[in-house]
């Protein structure tokens, strides 16, 4: 489920990030009632998305699936012996703490085209 979430917040900032090469290219136009709805609900959705998985990587060894609860889940399996397991809940938590700097380039390009597109009187 956070390998999907991750890939859908990750491919709309590539779509927004994508507009301006495109329409360097094509102009892309959006009828007023797109781009209202790209505004009121699409952006909302994805920058809450965004902040609720940067929460989730960086919360406490009590929170499943952060970084922290993963290296505590690394300890305990190394104090059983089981080194195997061990070095694949590391990977993880490498690869997950990996995740942050794209959620928040994600984050920052949503809240860039924001504020660029999207005005508080439409």
């Amino acid at each position: 489920m956070l390998k999907h979430t991750i890939a859908v917040c990750l491919t709309a900032a590539g779509l927004v990030a994508l507009a301006p090469a495109a329409s360097a290219q094509a102009p892309i136009t959006l009828s007023p009632e797109e781009s209202q709805t790209l505004c009121a609900e699409w952006l909302p959705k994805l920058t809450q998305r965004t902040t609720k998985l940067t929460e989730r990587i960086n919360g406490g060894p009590e929170v499943r699936g952060s970084v922290a609860n993963l290296k505590a889940r690394v300890e305990g399996q190394r104090k059983k012996g089981h080194n195997d397991t061990a070095d694949r809940l590391q990977k993880r938590a490498d690869k997950r703490s990996g995740r942050l700097p794209e959620l928040a380039a994600a984050k920052q390009k949503l809240d860039a085209f924001a504020g660029a597109h999207c005005k508080a009187g439409k």
